[in-house]
């Protein structure tokens, strides 16, 4: 590039700030520094010292090159103006381009001399992480081309790359956005299959922690670079974030050169598979060398080294970027195998072009896939034009194709918006996302979940319930003032009509309402809908989920509907057959009771239940430490409630070691009301045989507000970290904060989101698969009849029967898909069963058949059904 038409790097003005583009730019002599004028004018001219200064020799020339811009822009940066002479001098030879640096006695302020001093080692980190920064930014896009080429070299299985955001934190949004990238580059390709490849399957996890990695060192390079202290701080941070990258890089690199060698056997000329195959056993790093480097880097910041290291990080790319070009390159050579046979020298056999299938050109490509293709193609047709010869050797061809991804070569930056052009036109065929915290439900899925529903309506029908449905949206005023402090989790609505309107947050305040509004004084409800919380989606966690309410409203014996849904929840939680749990309870009462003990001020009872009740999330300290510094506690009353919490156990030994003189209790009216009562529900508990499912707990507090009894909480004690997975209580006061008199009532509230978590994940466990249908007969007709399919499928719905038909002329298609149904019975008919007036009734279970007339085969297959 001529003189002229370089760019600039302008230093020292106001507002500028160096990235690790221009960094990079000036490394590889594509920009050119420029002090601004302003700040030359200011320089000091006053010079005490010689100096000479080197730079570190561990660093390449185009290294050295970013260092000094580096280090020129920390001395540029000082509290104190530096002299005119080194940020000149360091500037001129930058500019002059020269293939090394020699910097002869200059002048220099203290303040330069101190600045070179502090900054030299910290500059040679920065400026190699700058250039480490800038290659690895492109290097996803590019492995996500190069991933999806392989896809359609190996005919291999995309299943991985139907990943969509769960929206509960499962799931790495970067290992989304790379199956979403990859879907947009395949879409419509007829190339892919069914080949299942553990290089192709990693892809969204191992290209998705390059992406986590790389923007990790971007953001943090910046940031360094513009930093005015002329130390570093900390070599270990910088260094410490680069060995994420390492990582990363290693596992990319590994993935990559294994597809790189299944693509080179995929070539469907032997020839151009022979020659390939030679160059890159020659050229191509392989898995031993990314084991090197990374030992390499390991050995480097063991001994805090951390400049060399870098430089180590660099090389380390470097290998990973020539790996990567060369699976694009075995990629394309199978994709073109026929065409590159015909136009590149030394790929003949016998002095003809290898035999090529020809039949691969009429399938086709992706739309992305297929764009870049053709771009790769005129690349390197242009650099063919270039050539005296019209045909080239293939080391030639291998050297042009490699040099497409050269990142040093100013037609980098084209090749790549290109590219990036290409994915982002292809966007409009990707797919639709859902919002975060909330989830599709497919058809195995959905199995589960109608059986749970079914079992939990069966046990609240058990209790005499009646189902109750209320709007999935309540006046805003409805709602506030109930839940304390989760209030802000209300989904509020847009004003509609002169009403504000949010979405319920749970089931409980509008069954509170319903009851209000109609008059009644006694109720006993379920309801199974969804609810909304505007909170963070993590695991377990949504913003959209299904509750499952048992109420009980109106007066009764002192204790006998919390005694009740107590005993409902131990029902649900053990014909769902989740595996073990325990129910932790507590009485809000007991609650109150222990804040007057402790001193805890009467208007701060409700904030510090909050901040107890987040105890099986956090520590008491972190907790104490939220009750002090944030909510006022004085550290004795804090510490004084650390002592009654941590009470938990067995109900009735417990409730006796309460009730026992002594006690603190006993010294408060509330605690010791509560304790009666708790006595009372713990006795039925146990003639009922359910005390074994309980345990006394006083760090459970429940955070809502409205409660005023009895609180409880399940919580799953198997390997699935799912928490709470029910919670209820007392609320007498509820129903009549609506304006109405008061109706005392209690309730169990069940999380059948986790619920539903546990019983899948004991499925897979298990190894067991749910039936997605009903479907007990498939009627398969062997043929095109439609008429046939009708008569016969209508025959047995007509009889109840459970069935679907299939007409079609593979007799494959009819068992693959009463396997992938797992339909337990076929009907089967071709033309043999046509002409003989029989169906052949196969059990797919047994693996057997027997031949059934015709005019019978309705009552034989009701008896096979229901022997």
């Amino acid at each position: 590039m001529a003189q002229g038409e370089l760019s600039a790097v302008t230093l020292g003005s106001k507002g500028s700030s160096l990235s690790s583009s221009s960094v990079y730019a000036v490394a590889t002599g594509r920009s050119q520094v420029r002090i601004d004028s302003s700040l030359l004018d200011r320089l000091s001219s006053t010079t005490s010292i010689k100096h000479t200064f080197s730079i570190p020799d561990f660093l390449t020339l185009e290294q050295s090159r970013a260092f000094l811009l580096v280090l020129l822009n920390k001395l540029l940066h000082c509290s104190n103006s530096p002299g005119p002479v080194i940020p000149l001098r360091i500037s001129e030879s930058l500019n002059s381009n020269p293939e090394s640096f020699q910097f002869e006695e200059l002048d220099a302020t203290e303040d330069e001399l101190h600045a070179i001093t502090t900054s030299t080692a910290c500059s040679a980190l920065l400026a190699v992480s700058a250039i480490i920064d800038h290659q690895a930014a492109p290097l996803s896009t590019l492995a996500d081309v190069a991933a999806a080429f392989s896809c359609e070299a190996l005919k291999a299985d995309v299943t991985a790359f139907n990943l969509m955001d769960s929206g509960d934190g499962h799931t790495s949004k970067e290992e989304v956005g790379v199956a979403g990238d990859v879907r947009v580059l395949l879409n419509g390709s007829k190339f892919v299959g069914k080949d299942k490849l553990t290089s192709i399957a990693r892809v969204p996890e191992v290209h998705g922690s390059v992406r986590v990695q790389a923007k990790l060192v971007h953001s943090q390079i910046r940031v360094k670079l513009n930093s005015g202290k002329s130390e570093l701080g900390s070599g270990e941070a910088v260094s410490t974030m680069l060995f994420g990258l390492v990582k990363a890089l290693c596992d990319l690199g590994d993935c990559s050169f294994a597809r790189a060698q299944s693509n080179l056997g995929c070539i469907g000329s032997d020839g151009l598979k022979s020659g390939l195959a030679e160059i890159f056993g020659n050229e191509c790093p392989t898995d031993v060398d990314l084991n090197n480097g990374f030992n390499a880097a390991l050995i480097l910041v063991a001994r805090k080294q951390y400049g060399q290291f870098a430089c180590e990080v660099n090389k380390l790319l470097g290998l990973v970027w020539k790996i990567l070009a060369w699976e694009a390159l075995t990629a394309f050579a199978v994709l073109e195998a026929a065409e590159l046979s015909e136009r590149i020298q030394g790929v003949q056999e016998n002095g003809e072009p290898s035999k090529v299938d020809k039949k691969k050109k009429k399938a086709v490509l992706g739309k992305g896939t297929s764009s870049i293709l053709t771009l790769i193609k005129e690349r390197l047709l242009s650099e063919e034009q270039k050539a005296v010869q019209s045909s080239r050797s293939l080391k030639t061809w291998v050297a042009d194709f490699i040099s497409i991804l050269d990142l040093s070569k100013p037609e980098f930056d084209d090749f790549l918006l290109k590219v990036k052009d290409i994915v982002e036109s292809n966007e409009s065929r990707r797919l639709p996302k859902i919002p975060k915290g909330t989830r599709d439900f497919a058809k195995e899925q959905m199995t589960i979940r109608k059986k749970a529903f079914s079992i939990i309506e069966q046990v609240f029908e058990r209790h005499g319930a009646t189902a109750l449905d209320t709007p999935v949206f309540e006046l805003r005023d409805t709602l506030m003032g109930k839940y304390g402090e989760d209030s802000k989790l209300i989904y509020d609505l847009a004003d509609q009509g002169g009403e504000l309107c949010s979405l319920r947050y749970d089931l409980t305040v509008p069954f509170a309402r319903f009851v209000a509004m109609n008059g009644l004084t006694s109720l006993k409800r379920y309801q199974i809908a969804k609810v909304y919380r505007r909170d963070n989606p993590s695991k377990g966690r949504y913003r959209e989920f299904y509750q499952c309410d048992f109420d009980i409203a109106g007066p009764s014996e002192k204790m006998a509907p919390d005694f009740e849904v107590v005993r409902i929840l131990t029902e649900l939680l053990d014909e769902l057959n989740i595996g073990e749990y325990e129910i932790k309870l507590n009485h809000r009462k007991l609650l109150d009771g222990m804040m007057q003990i402790c001193g805890v001020p009467p208007e701060k009872f409700r904030t510090i239940c909050s901040s107890i009740d987040k105890l099986d999330k956090q520590s008491f300290e972190q907790i104490r430490k939220e009750m002090v510094e944030e909510k006022g506690l004085t550290a004795e009353t804090a510490d004084r409630i650390g002592t009654f919490i941590i009470e938990k156990g067995p109900p009735l030994a417990l409730l006796s070691k309460f009730k026992q003189e002594g006690s603190a209790f006993l010294e408060n009216v509330g605690s010791v009301d509560a304790l009666n009562d708790l006595e009372i529900l713990f006795r039925a508990l146990d003639k009922s045989k359910r005390i074994d499912k309980v345990v006394f707990d006083l760090s459970l507090a429940r955070g809502l507000d409205y409660y005023t009894g009895v609180i409880f909480e399940a919580v799953f004690k198997g390997g699935a970290q799912v928490g709470s997975i029910a919670a209820g209580g007392r609320y007498d006061n509820l129903i009549g904060m609506f304006g109405s008199k008061q109706v005392p009532a209690v309730g169990v509230s069940l999380g059948i989101e986790r619920v539903f978590a546990i019983m899948e994940q004991n499925q897979k466990d298990q190894n067991q698969l749910a039936r997605p249908t009903k479907t007990e007969v498939l009627v398969s007709i062997l043929g095109n009849d439609l008429t046939l399919a009708a008569e016969l499928t209508g025959e047995l719905w007509d009889a109840g029967v459970d069935a679907e038909f299939l007409v079609n002329k593979r007799r494959q298609k009819h068992f693959d898909y009463a396997k992938e149904s797992r339909i337990p019975w076929m009907v089967l008919v071709g033309e043999k069963e046509i002409k003989e007036g029989i169906v052949l009734l196969k059990n797919l279970e047994a693996n057997n058949d027997v031949s059934i007339p015709r005019g019978s085969f309705v009552e034989e297959v009701r008896k096979q059904l229901n022997p």
